[in-house]
């Protein structure tokens, strides 16, 4: 038995039953053993988890993190348990990744939440691995998570790889300055023509998006975001583009929210086509990331 399949057997990836599916791709691709955890909610709101009676030496949680509060009191309850029961190392592959927006307070009081629950993931995990972290004033995951093995990374070859092989002659347009890092990786992969557009917010669900003058007239747009919340920084600029009365308007994200009648707005503002990563369950996933997650594990899960 080589030293690699040694590796496998002593490690085991643990998914949860809202992640399972894709808990059980990235096991598969890593080559990894799988289980799903058991877990019960009681009326008060409790949850009671139960691990595999015999856990190897290292564990892997994957768990996204969307609608975090509940989910991040279950994950310590998993991580403490584990290491009750024997386990040396436990990660955690968290492909959407909470509570990293606020990384400054900008009013007197407010809480830097980032630093907390960083902090909190810290002393439980030896390494996380994510995905398109929503990080803003730091450029590495380990200033906001201060262990060594705390890695970002993008999902901009996969999805690169879809819109190549789903639209004629794309034209990506980011609708805002911050999504720009994502539109231009993807468009050096494929060699596509994109821009970006100039957005001016008011409040959560306030935007202005200003479209820079192009040639989209009968061009395939494909809309690129990292993360699509209530939608509206999308709607805005798939407005912005009728006047050009392009080909086509898609919408490209790797993390899916769309909360509210953020979808049925996007298909009346002429969206035809919604498409998001599978780090979030939703109806619109289209790109797994299994593939891209699992070769990088390597690095993160040491």
């Amino acid at each position: 038995m080589n030293t690699s399949e040694i590796k496998l057997q002593n490690m085991i990836v643990l998914g949860f039953p809202e992640y399972e599916a894709q808990a059980q791709r990235f096991a598969s691709v890593a080559g990894c053993s799988y289980a799903t955890l058991t877990l019960h909610h009681f009326p008060d709101g409790e949850s009671k988890l139960q691990l595999p009676a015999k856990l190897p030496d290292h564990i892997i949680l994957c768990r996204s993190l969307n609608r975090p509060n509940d989910k991040l009191v279950e994950l310590i309850l998993a991580a403490a348990g584990a290491r009750d029961q024997g386990s040396k190392t436990v990660s955690l592959l968290a492909p959407y990744l909470c509570y990293m927006r606020q990384d400054k307070a900008f009013h007197q009081g407010e809480i830097i939440s980032q630093k907390i629950i960083g902090k909190c993931l810290a002393d439980y995990f030896d390494s996380i691995l994510t995905v398109d972290a929503h990080l803003h004033r730091i450029h590495h995951l380990r200033d906001a998570i201060p262990i060594e093995n705390a890695v970002n990374i993008s999902a901009t070859e996969p999805m690169a790889h879809f819109i190549q092989n789903h639209v004629d002659q794309p034209y990506l347009l980011g609708p805002d300055g911050e999504s720009e890092q994502w539109v231009a990786a993807i468009a050096a992969q494929s060699q596509m023509d994109y821009g970006v557009a100039l957005k001016e917010r008011y409040g959560d669900k306030q935007v202005n998006v200003h479209v820079p003058e192009g040639d989209y007239q009968e061009r395939n747009i494909v809309l690129v975001d990292d993360v699509a919340s209530t939608g509206k920084t999308l709607l805005e600029a798939a407005k912005g583009l009728q006047k050009y009365k392009p080909a086509s308007i898609s919408v490209l994200v790797t993390h899916a929210l769309f909360v509210d009648d953020a979808i049925p707005q996007l298909r009346k503002a002429g969206v035809s086509n919604i498409w998001s990563c599978d780090s979030i369950p939703h109806p619109t996933n289209m790109v797994q990331l299994a593939d891209i997650l699992a070769a990088n594990s390597v690095m993160s899960h040491k």
